[in-house]
Formats: C-alpha cells, sequence, structure tokens
C-alpha cells in the first residue's frame, strides 16, 4: 500500500489541533460553552472529516469554506474573547 501525504492534509490536522487545543484552553480558562464550541470546530478540520460527513449526511464543506471559518475563528478567538485577553 503506498499512502501519499498532502500539503493540505499537514496543514489541516495543524489547523485541528490548534483549534482544539484553543478549545481546552477556553474549557478550562474562560466558560466550557466556547470551549466545546471549539472543541466541535476542530473536528472539521481533521484530514479525513469531509470523507466522513460526505459519506453520514450526503454533503461536503468546500476548501473555501474551511478557509473562510477558519480565519473568523481565529479572529474571534484573538480579538473578541476572553482568551486572547489572558494571553496580553
Amino acid at each position: 500500500m503506498n499512502k501519499t501525504v498532502h500539503v493540505g492534509n499537514i496543514f489541516s490536522g495543524i489547523f485541528a489541533a490548534v483549534l482544539f487545543a484553543i478549545g481546552v484552553l477556553n474549557m478550562f480558562l474562560v466558560h466550557p460553552v466556547p470551549g466545546i464550541a471549539y472543541l466541535l470546530l476542530s473536528f472539521l478540520y481533521l484530514p479525513h472529516a469531509n470523507g466522513i460527513i460526505r459519506v453520514r449526511f450526503g454533503f461536503s464543506i468546500p476548501l473555501v469554506v474551511k478557509i473562510i471559518l477558519g480565519i473568523v475563528i481565529i479572529m474571534f478567538t484573538l480579538g473578541v474573547s476572553d482568551l486572547g485577553d489572558m494571553i496580553d
């Protein structure tokens, strides 16, 4: 079996790990509700999540939507969230 590693899968996995870490930090430092939201959003960015969503629900999330959602999540985390205030 020859498996290839795609650059998009690497970035997707890294971003999923960052969102997961933000979710865990929010759970313990800020409030559980945004923490759970970040944890759920982090699973959308796992490399094989799009295939699982396509099989289970019959649709897939386009890459452009994931990129825009990722930018909005990072801007929200650093700009509006209480976690961003704790970093300062």
